[in-house]
């Protein structure tokens, strides 16, 4: 049986996973620094996935956690490649948020982790709705 995704608890997991970032930052000095390092990069792959849920909301959970790992792992390796316009564009705000500043093999785990997360949440609440 086959469970769509609702549109409104897709976005408000959106909405809370970047309230939640911003906060971690607004925050930060009430966090353990090793929070402070990885919390960010794990609750922007949470994003990133609930964002392709929510695009794709009738695909499988495990064919939105491959995108949104791919698309994660792809934005970081694309810190590796510095031009003057790409790396103005990262000096702002936005392009520093999407698009990060350089490359760190921790990141890729930090995504992996957040990606996990979002999996285990998405099959809870699909779990959820089928059995409704």
């Amino acid at each position: 049986m086959l469970v769509t995704r609702k549109r409104l608890i897709c976005l408000s997991f959106v909405i809370a996973v970047i309230i939640l970032g911003l906060s971690s930052r607004h925050y930060a000095i009430y966090l353990p620094r090793w929070v402070n390092i990885y919390l960010g990069d794990c609750l922007w792959a949470l994003m990133i996935f609930f964002m392709v849920g929510l695009i794709f909301r009738s695909r499988g959970t495990k064919w939105v956690a491959v995108v949104a790992l791919l698309f994660c792992y792809a934005i970081e390796v694309s810190q590796l490649y510095h031009s003057p316009w790409i790396d103005n564009l990262r000096d702002t705000r936005i392009g520093g948020l999407v698009l990060g500043r350089g490359f760190l093999w921790s990141d890729l785990i930090s995504y992996s982790i957040g990606i996990a997360i979002g999996t285990l949440i998405d099959k809870l609440i699909l779990s959820y709705l089928r059995n409704r």
